[in-house]
């Protein structure tokens, strides 16, 4: 799709049946379905053409499903039972604007364990075949985490999941159902009918025509005003993202329970995710809640060769590696690596430190490090068989290698105590303390000396290997990190990295958005992460990951066949 000329937009614009606000997964998803029911859309974006598909062109394409073919295949029993006691014990719904997160949640995992993948085959999606475990939890049964691998990667990674919408959107742009406005900032909500208290009808959006920008996809796009602009239509459907690229309002919502709000971040999305459409909407009447619910992440090391400002990617760690705070005092069970991403960033907020370090060795960096984002993984994203035969083949694959040769977060040395001086160099605001990272190394290599043994992260290791899955490509053989042979050593400084919104629009199962005091707003409808992928929260407190595309999918779904079957 190619936007349309500033300040002119396509004939008809003034009288479509819908305008679709944000031009990510969801609002994709949610015009898809508009020109499925023959509705003619506007789908009005900030962003040049280059960014079409948002955030979920950048992601790895990991969606959540229950029951799978693939699970089956890999020996894994999963349920529609288990599954919702995982979601709710890792949510801990407890408030009483929870009421529409939880039937969200519940009609969500019904999708995920009914005909989420048959709509995606049927759409020309598929799946790696080996299914993921993440957050993993590591407490009881009735506390966070899956209980059972459910990270289904899309063959093709996140770009794989955006091309039959994005080609189903293009389709109603050639057939004259669908019009393209890049470079439309919307700045207000149009409302007529107003009563006292302020609630009337959604009947359009007003907003400012911004400069053409040739920036990349990714990059910072200029925010210069050339014009007005005014549409208007039947009714509005807001997939504008949520705040990850906003790091003052991230601050600004940081909740008490996890400390302090950080002062230094790295940014897991663009800053094009900027927020601006949750205090728009509730200017015209929406509720937001559940703003405080967030998702981070503490694994982040700073991109040598980055996209936007302060870009961060996301490690995908295996259970191995070593986790130090700071000053190199070991991580309390179970906050291993791909444990529990909330209770590790509470825990870390708690030292005075916004930052910890991996230590681990070159065996298992060459077995469990993946990395977050379509781009840093190029055989999956690109479907490329010979490049995906390297990941089982010796040697770590090229995106890791390139990060731990030209990423300034990374030690690498024959010996602990160069690794250690090498650690302080790259921090010297912290004392690390030598004797006690010395102290940590050498326990938890001796609790390898026998085949059993009390430490908790090298019996989860052991745990993970009976997995088929994480045997083969994710978890390396248990070793002694001073075992020369499995070196060199490596040390990754880890940074705070901002990625989801998990509070947002209120709505109702309809995606409608409602009021403060729980009527629908008429003609507005929310999607996507600006809804909390849902009812303004379908997680709740902590995510069971990939969930987050498919909230997406979903909301977007149930949005566009509501406003179809409205109108």
């Amino acid at each position: 799709m190619s936007p349309s000329r500033p300040g002119l937009p396509a004939q008809g614009a003034a009288s479509a049946d819908v305008i679709v606000v944000g031009a990510g997964l969801a609002g994709l998803v949610a015009t898809a379905e508009l020109v499925d029911a023959g509705k003619r859309v506007l789908l009005v974006d900030q962003e040049p053409a280059a960014s079409l598909g948002g955030q979920a062109w950048w992601s790895f394409g990991g969606l959540f499903l229950v029951d799978s073919p693939e699970q089956r295949r890999m020996g894994v029993k999963d349920s529609l039972e288990l599954a919702r006691q995982d979601w709710f014990a890792s949510a801990g719904f407890d408030r009483t604007e929870d009421y529409w997160p939880t039937r969200w949640a519940e009609a969500y995992l019904n999708f995920a364990a009914g005909e989420k993948r048959a709509w995606l085959r049927e759409r020309g999606v598929s799946f790696f075949p080996v299914v993921g475990w993440a957050e993993r939890g590591g407490y009881t049964a009735l506390q966070h985490g899956n209980s059972v691998p459910r990270f289904h990667i899309v063959w093709g990674t996140g770009p794989a999941i955006l091309e039959p919408f994005i080609a189903r959107v293009r389709d109603g742009v050639r057939a004259g159902l669908v019009t393209a406005l890049h470079r439309h900032q919307v700045d207000e909500l149009l409302v007529d009918g107003a009563d006292a208290g302020g609630t009337g009808t959604v009947v359009g959006v007003r907003g400012s025509l911004l400069a053409p920008s040739t920036a990349a996809r990714g990059e910072a796009s200029n925010r210069n005003v050339i014009g007005e602009f005014e549409l208007r239509a039947s009714a509005v459907i807001v997939t504008s993202g949520g705040i990850g690229g906003n790091h003052d309002l991230v601050r600004a919502q940081w909740p008490a329970r996890l400390g302090t709000a950080p002062t230094d971040l790295l940014s897991g999305v663009p800053a094009h995710v900027d927020g601006r459409m949750l205090a728009i909407s509730e200017t015209a009447g929406a509720r937001l809640i559940n703003g405080d619910r967030m998702w981070h992440y503490t694994e982040g090391i700073v991109n040598w060769d980055p996209v936007w400002a302060r870009h961060g990617i996301r490690i995908l760690p295996g259970p191995s590696s070593l986790w130090l705070d700071a000053t190199g005092k070991r991580l309390p069970a179970p906050l291993f690596p791909g444990f529990d991403t909330l209770g590790t960033l509470e825990h870390l907020m708690t030292t005075g430190y916004q930052h910890s370090w991996f230590i681990l060795t070159q065996k298992i960096i060459e077995k469990e490090f993946a990395l977050s984002g379509s781009e840093q993984n190029p055989d999956l994203t690109g479907k490329d068989l010979r490049l995906l035969a390297k990941r089982v083949a010796p040697g770590a694959p090229g995106p890791v290698e390139a990060f731990k040769s030209k990423g300034e977060d990374f030690v690498v040395a024959d010996t602990l105590h160069d690794l250690i001086a090498g650690m302080q160099k790259l921090s010297p605001e912290v004392r690390i303390d030598a004797a006690r990272v010395e102290r940590e190394v050498l326990a938890r290599d001796r609790a390898l000396d026998n085949d059993f043994g009390k430490d908790a992260q090298i019996n989860a290791i052991r745990q993970a290997r009976h997995y088929r899955g994480d045997r083969l490509i994710r978890v390396a053989s248990p070793h002694k990190l001073l075992d020369r042979s499995n070196g060199p050593l490596i040390a990754v400084k880890l940074h705070l990295l901002t990625r989801k919104s998990l509070g947002g629009i209120e709505t109702d199962l309809s995606a409608r958005a409602l009021s403060a005091d729980g009527q629908p707003v008429p003609g507005l409808y929310a999607a996507g992460e600006a809804s909390g992928f849902g009812g303004g929260g379908v997680h709740g407190y902590r995510s069971l990951e990939g969930t987050f595309l498919g909230g997406c999918l979903f909301s977007g779904r149930t949005a566009g066949r509501a406003v179809a079957a409205a109108l």
